[in-house]
């Protein structure tokens, strides 16, 4: 891979964490600015839906940032068709607003006895943009970068979008046979969607990424529901844990993407799952050291599950100290590209310190 000297070491290395086993070292994903990279000059689109929705510029801004990235260790370039976390509900017809750094859409459904079909149409603009941008980053990225899947909020995100947040909250108390019914159309989709992305990069790729940026031999997503933050564990299983339960037992592998403090109460559901790998952990904005959540990662694990967070590299260290090393995925970023290899040395030498406590060699 162009941008990627070493991706073959990295697929293995990552292939080796799915199942919870170790090559040579904890899988680190570390970027920084390339040594020595000169920037060219580009010329962006006029305007905001331009910038957002123009695939040459998209893609010449992406491969840009790939030739002055280094990918240390498992990180790797990879481009998906990025239109913001509400995409899917684009798909059905609602409509989209642009934002400088994300967009979102309009609700969809006011009154459930007017609602549209959910379907997607064919002729569907956002739909076709999407399928368009990822072929043509699938052959522009053959031998140069990786194609990832675009952002596929479903379920119960996915209907919070259609209806609303505070609608969705109330539609749970007042309207929960609707919502029943509406959720198994919408599971039924995803796997629509999905499939259409996955069957393109195949083409030219072999395995799945996403927006998260991690890499597995299969088909693999980040399964996500930002809005348990807002309901009790009651509600998610009565509502949207068969969603979840699906895209998990379909996928090859995955992690949950845990987004934020408020929707800890739910982890426990989560960790009953069998076939879910694991857990991305997303503490916040709002707090400064991902080493005070070292007693959550260590109940993930202690449950069998694969642990992704990111963390700065200051805190690379102690977080390998206080966790085991089999399953845990860490991303980071450097100011150079030299700080970057010498972390990456360093992991190696505190793996090996690590595996060494946690497996005493035998007695005599």
């Amino acid at each position: 891979m162009l941008y990627k000297e070493d991706w073959d070491k990295a697929q293995v290395r990552l292939t080796a964490w799915w199942h919870q086993e170790i090559v040579d070292r904890v899988p680190l994903q570390v970027r920084a600015p390339r040594a020595h990279y000169q920037p060219r000059c580009l010329k962006q689109p006029s305007t905001l839906r331009d910038r957002w929705t123009n695939i040459e510029w998209q893609l010449a801004r992406a491969e840009e940032w790939f030739r002055g990235t280094f990918f240390g260790g498992e990180a790797f370039p990879c481009f998906w068709c990025h239109l913001g976390p509400d995409l899917f509900a684009a798909y059905l017809g609602a409509e989209l607003v642009f934002g400088d750094t994300t967009t979102w859409v309009k609700p969809l459904i006011d009154d459930w006895a007017q609602a549209p079909p959910l379907t997607i149409s064919e002729d569907n603009y956002w739909w076709q943009l999407s399928l368009q941008m990822t072929e043509a980053a699938v052959e522009a990225g053959a031998g140069k970068f990786f194609v990832g899947i675009t952002d596929l909020h479903g379920g119960g995100d996915l209907l919070a979008a259609l209806r609303g947040r505070e609608n969705f909250c109330l539609d749970l108390v007042d309207r929960p046979d609707e919502v029943k019914q509406v959720m198994k159309k919408l599971t039924e989709l995803w796997f629509t969607v999905y499939e259409a992305f996955h069957q393109r990069i195949q083409k030219r790729f072999f395995g799945s990424s996403t927006w998260l940026n991690v890499w597995a031999p299969g088909r693999w997503y980040p399964v996500s529901f930002d809005e348990l933050a807002l309901i009790s564990p009651t509600m998610f299983r009565d509502f949207f844990l068969d969603d979840i339960l699906a895209q998990v037992n379909w996928l090859d592998y995955s992690l949950f993407h845990l987004d934020g403090p408020d929707c800890l109460r739910h982890l426990d559901i989560l960790l009953e799952i069998p076939k879910l790998n694991g857990i991305q952990w997303v503490p916040g904005a709002r707090y400064a050291s991902v080493l005070s959540w070292i007693p959550l990662l260590q109940k993930i694990q202690k449950a069998g599950k694969l642990v992704q967070v990111a963390v700065p590299p200051q805190e690379v260290e102690p977080l390998l100290s206080a966790l085991s090393p089999k399953g845990l995925l860490l991303e980071t970023w450097c100011q150079t590209e030299e700080e970057a290899r010498s972390l990456l040395a360093k992991v190696s030498h505190w793996t090996r310190e690590r595996i060494q406590i946690l497996v005493p060699p035998p007695g005599p």
